[in-house]
């Protein structure tokens, strides 16, 4: 696992939160999102942008109009895991929240995490409450869930926002808009760099749920959000990591007696799921993924052993943190949409909408 050990043993005694924005070709969005976390009502914070290989202008823009922020630039696009851990090396603050660089903050969102740290010392993510830029009626994600088939997904994706008004714990966080404790981070290591982007977030959440730290939903810190603007909803490769990283997440975290218990629902998942990507194009993609996956399980196996050593949860905290009946509920509503003759608005079992 990389070390998060920060580079100097110097530590800013006024710096609470530090804020890292991980950035490939954004400059578009540069401006709003530094000058949202700029504005923020919780003062002790820095912000570090890490630029991952831009060639688009994001570097000059950073340099001339915001000198206040830290900046790490990296020579090329080392992916969503390996960026945000050289922000997070770099990272002088106690807690690290992560926003993506096509996200917009709200001014109290650093000051209303702070909050539920301070009264939930079990806590070791927060999770924001992150709604749509264009349409701020309807939510991206409130926290994340995770299945029994192995499927990661967002809480009230495209639903109304007014039905997710109230804290609660979940599995896990989207990374484009969370905050961690610093001292778990160095425990598990960070991101493993080896998802490159795409649920890499959810295998952290699953490491540190199986670790007993906790997860908090918390509704008052708000984030608005340009969905897929960096890797594009339903491409080949939005597909591809995602669905090689989910075989990731599933292998390495479950314990072994969920793993036996519910290995034939995630079999099934994926059947469904390719055939799903026939039907939209993505063969290639998808079999390249599992394919990859397949490759790559000798180091899965290795990880894997040495994160259920570790362990503190039993399988039954595990077991009652997950979704059961989601495959059911997808593969209903994919043929209600058929039988209407008006096509699913997204595959029955297509690739989790991508925050990064």
């Amino acid at each position: 696992m990389p070390n998060l050990q920060p580079a100097s043993d110097d530590q800013a005694n006024s710096i609470v939160v530090s804020v890292i924005v991980l950035n490939w070709n954004g400059e578009l969005f540069l401006e709003a999102c530094l000058g949202s976390l700029l504005r923020q009502s919780m003062g002790d914070t820095e912000i570090i942008l890490v630029d991952n290989g831009s060639t688009d202008g994001s570097v000059d823009l950073v340099r001339g109009r915001f000198p206040q922020v830290r900046l790490i630039v990296l020579e090329e696009n080392t992916g969503f895991s390996a960026g945000n851990n050289a922000g997070i090396r770099h990272a002088r603050g106690e807690y690290v929240a992560l926003i993506n660089n096509d996200a917009e903050a709200d001014p109290h969102w650093i000051e209303e995490i702070l909050k539920t740290y301070n009264s939930h010392p079990e806590v070791g993510i927060c999770a924001s409450k992150m709604l749509f830029y264009d349409d701020r009626t309807l939510a991206d994600a409130c926290g994340d869930f995770y299945t029994v088939e192995g499927i990661a997904g967002k809480i009230g994706h495209l639903e109304p926002e007014e039905r997710y008004g109230k804290p609660r714990e979940v599995f896990g966080a989207c990374a484009g808009a969370a905050v961690y404790r610093r001292s778990m981070l160095e425990e598990l290591g960070g991101f493993d760099e080896d998802f490159f982007i795409v649920h890499e977030d959810s295998d952290l959440s699953f490491r540190a749920r199986l670790m007993g730290y906790k997860c908090l939903y918390v509704p008052t810190a708000i984030v608005y959000h340009h969905l897929g603007a960096s890797i594009g909803l339903g491409s080949d490769r939005s597909v591809y990591f995602s669905q090689r990283n989910t075989e990731f997440v599933y292998l390495k975290n479950m314990p072994l007696l969920l793993l036996l218990k519910y290995w034939p629902m995630h079999v099934l998942a994926d059947l469904v799921s390719f055939v799903a990507h026939i039907a939209r194009g993505k063969t290639r993609a998808f079999l390249s993924a599992k394919f990859d996956a397949l490759r790559m399980m000798p180091a899965v196996i290795k990880k894997r052993r040495r994160i259920q050593s570790a362990r503190r949860a039993s399988a039954a905290d595990i077991d009652r943190l997950l979704v059961r009946g989601w495959l059911w509920g997808r593969l209903r509503r994919g043929l209600d949409a058929g039988i209407r003759r008006e096509g699913p608005q997204e595959s029955a079992l297509g690739e989790r909408p991508s925050s990064e």
